[in-house]
């Protein structure tokens, strides 16, 4: 069973930058595509940023496309997440995860594609 540790959020005014890392362990995590995740309050788990188990490919969601970049260091078991040009509206707590699937191909912008989380790191944007 896979287990992920966010780290790296924390309380930054808007137009700033901040660098989330997630450790995994308990599989071979260059197997597996990495997503990451955010949640408001009062909001659904919204789709932030994938990246394929190669590295070859990542996906974004729009509201952060051309100011996010996802990238992994499979030597290192961690995924990142590089967040620039933080909004206000970018505040919530953001999740890393993993596919339940290994070599998978495609964007998963589903939840439930994914079978393992982290405990997740809260990033609040100040205006």
């Amino acid at each position: 069973q896979v287990q992920l540790v966010e780290s790296g959020g924390g309380l930054v005014q808007a137009g700033g930058s901040l660098r989330l890392s997630c450790a995994a362990s308990g599989r071979t995590f260059s197997n597996f595509a990495m997503g990451w995740f955010r949640q408001a309050p009062g909001k659904e788990r919204e789709f932030v940023a994938q990246i394929s188990w190669s590295g070859s490919r990542t996906f974004y969601a729009d509201s952060v496309k051309g100011r996010f970049t996802i990238s992994r260091d499979n030597a290192k078991n961690t995924v990142y997440l590089k967040m620039d040009s933080l909004k206000p509206e970018d505040t919530a707590v953001y999740y890393c995860t993993a596919d339940r699937m290994p070599f998978r191909v495609g964007v998963l912008l589903n939840p439930a594609q994914y079978d393992a989380w982290g405990q997740g790191t809260q990033v609040t944007v100040s205006s």
